[in-house]
């Protein structure tokens, strides 16, 4: 039987599959047995934020060193400069290690209020998981319109939002430039889903990356081809969010463009591209 078993062909990306599920069980076994609840809700979190953000904004900030990714750059005539990225960097480092802390203290909070399930063996399955995660975009976003459309209003912006809109052309690492209030009021938009579908800790860590991936790539301010970001239907990118940093109003939804559909908010926006493509034949 062995001999058999032996001779049979071994299907590789089946074995690569099968050794990543098995590895990603070894390090979540690991770290539920040797870890506690808090380190890992709170001090975990934490880590996870921080790595993913610097990694996931990577691309943004190595795309101004390549001349080819030039031509998929949005606002050709304002080009970074080494000193307004580290004032972008600075402030982060604040937000990051000063603002989010009563985030990750209250993800742990949450987790012993509701006894979530850390455990791999709870874990449920990864279509669960993502379906979950969709529904918490849809309502992050509604959530992010109104009050992102309430932050322009002319006796609140000044005083809280102008600090995101110091960046008219915005890079990756921006999305998370944020006045302190700014970064609590939108911030909040991410724990709504969670509070409804909640159900294991992967399900929070999980909402976390896809969250940042999106804020990222809207601000990333290149519309770079074959994105797999554009596969979800309504999905504005950063061509929508581009132009809310350059003119300042409109398209104040995150992810969807539905409700600025919706209210009209998004009528500058195709008004500007309308115009453009107009320009482009008469130079044709």
């Amino acid at each position: 039987m062995a001999d058999i078993l032996s001779a049979m062909p071994v299907d590789e990306n089946y074995t690569s599959s099968v050794s990543s599920v098995v590895g990603f069980e070894q390090a979540w076994r690991y770290m539920t047995d040797n870890y506690t609840r808090f380190q890992i809700a709170a001090f975990g979190s934490g880590f996870f934020h921080f790595l993913s953000y610097i990694l996931i904004s990577l691309p943004s900030v190595v795309f101004q060193f390549i001349p080819y990714m030039q031509r998929f750059k949005i606002q050709q005539d304002k080009p970074l400069t080494g000193a307004n990225q580290w004032e972008c960097i600075k402030l982060l480092l604040v937000n990051q290690f000063v603002i989010h802390i009563p985030f990750y203290l209250g993800a742990y909070y949450y987790c012993e209020l509701v006894n979530l399930p850390f455990t791999y063996d709870t874990m449920p399955k990864w279509y669960v998981t993502l379906a979950h995660c969709f529904a918490c975009l849809v309502i992050e976003d509604t959530w992010h319109y109104f009050n992102h459309r309430l932050l322009h209003h002319k006796s609140i912006y000044k005083y809280i939002h102008k600090l995101h809109h110091t960046w008219q052309s915005p890079f990756g690492m921006v999305a998370e430039y944020a006045h302190p209030i700014e970064t609590m009021v939108l911030g909040m938009g991410t724990m709504w889903g969670i509070l409804l579908f909640g159900d294991h800790l992967i399900l929070l860590w999980v909402w976390m990356w896809i969250r940042l991936i999106e804020t990222i790539d809207v601000h990333s301010g290149y519309d770079v081809p074959l994105n797999p970001m554009h596969l979800f239907p309504f999905y504005g990118g950063a061509k929508f969010h581009d132009f809310h940093h350059m003119n300042f109003n409109g398209n104040y939804a995150p992810t969807f463009t539905w409700w600025d559909k919706i209210f009209g908010t998004d009528i500058q926006f195709k008004e500007y591209y309308e115009m453009k493509e107009i320009e482009a034949k008469k130079q044709k």
